[in-house]
């Protein structure tokens, strides 16, 4: 089953945890979960698991997961977990200290597409950059 693959991460299993004993996993804890379910489960199931939080309806499990989809986002890093958790008050890492807890990379295996997305952005980023530093020299 698909939700035992997503057990395998410390974060992913927390998450999971606290939508099945009903908390409020908040906003960015949703966004976080959906963003890296989406590519283990299919929508349908997505979309009942983040009903377990107490605010969100069918109506916004839905939204969010076609947000996720529509806007293709890949699953975030463990940085960008921590800034959304400072943004509210479930911790979506429960154990921040530890530097590979909330790493989904480290114990998920995402479909191959997802790491040639973050290559193509790695790749479009680096070239953005390096144009900002030549637009600057005088010919």
């Amino acid at each position: 089953m698909a939700i035992d693959a997503l057990r395998k991460n410390g974060m992913m299993a927390h998450l999971l945890d606290a939508l099945e004993a009903g908390q409020n996993i908040g906003h960015y804890g949703q966004l976080v979960f959906a963003m890296v379910a989406r590519h283990f489960t299919e929508d349908e199931e997505l979309v009942a698991l983040l009903q377990k939080n107490p605010d969100c309806s069918e109506e916004q499990a839905r939204a969010l997961v076609e947000q996720v989809k529509g806007r293709d986002y890949s699953p975030p890093r463990r940085e960008k977990v921590l800034a959304f958790q400072a943004q509210q008050e479930f911790p979506i890492i429960p154990n921040p200290e530890d530097p590979d807890a909330g790493n989904v990379y480290k114990d998920l295996q995402f479909p191959e597409s997802v790491y040639a997305h973050i290559s193509e952005y790695r790749e479009q980023k680096a070239q953005a950059h390096a144009e900002e530093g030549s637009g600057s020299q005088p010919g």
